[in-house]
């Protein structure tokens, strides 16, 4: 008979991404996970694997929220434009309320590991890709619905807004200041003729 877990692997899995996100892989040792966690070195090893495949296993639960948080965002108004708008507004207004700039864990990574671990280049990327399909889901609804140009090359967007995504989150790590995001954000959203308020 197989021996039940004597916790919660989902809130374990929750504690070790959030510690990941803010300290990134190399930084986070094996100690913090244990304490983050509430769980013993041979409990980890036993429901997760080594610290790479935990981190792993982190990075993916982060990427399946982080994807549906988005769709999720840009499918909140009926508008394509004003979804859009709201999303890249949003994004720029909660990092600058933030005391901790934690950034997105993958982009994080893309940064760390991703130079260094095929793996992680590979997993980054999917997610890339991802996000843009997300995005160019939506531009096709707005080109559909008659809100957008039909002469739009939705694919090509997405893959630019995607690009701003990452870029914006980056930087804003740095705390630039805001009337330079903000002016960045503008000159995008003018791609789709988009008002920036």
């Amino acid at each position: 008979m197989v021996r039940q877990r004597e916790f919660d692997e989902e809130k374990a899995l929750d504690a070790a991404m959030q510690l990941f996100w803010e300290k990134g892989y190399a930084a986070t040792s094996l100690s913090d996970l244990t304490a983050k966690m509430g769980i013993q070195r041979p409990s980890l090893y036993s429901a997760f694997g080594d610290k790479e495949q935990l981190f792993e296993a982190a990075l993916r639960k982060y990427t399946n929220l982080h994807a549906s948080d988005i769709r999720t965002k840009l499918q909140k108004y009926p508008s394509v434009k004003e979804a859009i708008r709201a999303f890249f507004e949003d994004l720029v207004e909660e990092e600058y309320k933030e005391s901790q700039h934690k950034g997105c864990f993958c982009i994080n990574t893309m940064v760390e590991l991703a130079p260094h671990d095929e793996k992680f280049e590979i997993l980054t990327r999917e997610h890339q890709m991802y996000l843009t399909v997300i995005f160019q889901e939506a531009l096709v609804r707005g080109i559909r619905s008659g809100e957008l140009e039909s002469s739009l090359n939705a694919k090509l967007l997405a893959q630019t807004l995607v690009t701003t995504l990452i870029g914006l989150t980056v930087l804003m790590k740095s705390r630039p200041e805001r009337s330079f995001v903000d002016n960045s954000v503008a000159a995008v959203l003018s791609l789709v003729n988009l008002p920036h308020l």
